[in-house]
């Protein structure tokens, strides 16, 4: 049995996946500056291929599984040919949350005991599913889309699972279907935010300045890592600069806290504290 690495005072070893594959791409980019790559360097490279490869299937094999109705929803998202949608919207597959993402969701409304759930941003109701399953008899999600086909498309899903009828889809502008919600005075216990990027910073201020958070609600915005776009050195996009401006906002906002879960393409966590209101 090998001692243990006792690191220097202020000098601490990467210990996380992510760490250790920058660390070890580090060590290899150093040595492919000085000539080609040994055998040792092929060995690392290997292993830094193995630590980003293996980590998203690992997280699927030790995650509860899903409902067959949420795989069957997957599958119709999967095999739908999203080239073809009308409107030039963009859509594609790849937009569906998932089902680590989905579990993640399910715990985090059994954890808060949600009864109201807000999404904003449905695509084809992965998340709106996952959700409706988890708040029981008697709680409800509603969820809002902007394109009537996809809207559509989710109800037949919906249709097939007893949970789908706890779910109300509100087809339009998210802006103006939240704006309307506070009208009437609706509260929720949880909100998923996955919509248009460059609406994020809007809808975070409306959930807040509306008053339509229940006093321990918790706010989930999906895609604030987009891709390592925000932090890398990669050519930005108008997605990319409205997630960063969105996460320097919330960062710097006094009435809430939050982190930043770097889960699939990260999830923020968003609460108010209790007392503060200036934005």
């Amino acid at each position: 049995m090998s001692a243990a690495v006792v690191t220097a005072p202020g000098r601490p070893r990467p210990v996380t996946p992510v760490g250790i594959l920058a660390a070890t791409l580090d060590d290899v980019l150093a040595e492919a500056e000085h000539g080609p790559l040994g055998a040792d360097g092929l060995a690392r490279l290997r292993r830094a291929r193995d630590l980003a490869a293996g980590l998203d299937p690992y997280l699927e094999r030790c995650t509860t599984p899903e409902s067959p109705a949420l795989a069957e929803l997957a599958r119709r998202t999967a095999g739908h040919d999203w080239r073809g949608h009308p409107g030039g919207t963009g859509l594609e597959q790849e937009m569906l949350s998932g089902h680590v993402e989905g579990q993640l969701l399910r715990t985090l409304v059994h954890a808060t005991r949600a009864r109201a759930v807000l999404e904003i941003g449905m695509f084809t109701g992965y998340s709106a599913l996952a959700m409706a399953e988890a708040v029981g008899e008697g709680g409800r999600v509603v969820a809002c889309e902007v394109d009537a086909e996809v809207a559509a498309f989710a109800r037949e899903s919906f249709a097939a699972s007893e949970a789908g009828a706890r779910i109300d889809v509100r087809v339009g502008p998210a802006a103006d279907t939240v704006g309307a919600l506070a009208r009437t005075g609706e509260r929720f216990d949880l909100v998923f935010v996955d919509a248009d990027k460059a609406g994020y910073a809007d809808y975070l201020g409306l959930l807040l300045d509306a008053d339509l958070l229940a006093p321990r609600a918790l706010v989930v915005v999906d895609n604030t890592l987009l891709q390592g776009l925000p932090y890398s050195a990669a050519e930005p996009t108008a997605n990319s600069e409205a997630i960063a401006a969105f996460n320097d906002a919330v960062s710097a906002d006094p009435r809430v806290e939050q982190v930043l879960v770097p889960l699939r393409d990260g999830m923020t966590l968003v609460h108010r504290v209790p007392g503060r209101t200036d934005p």
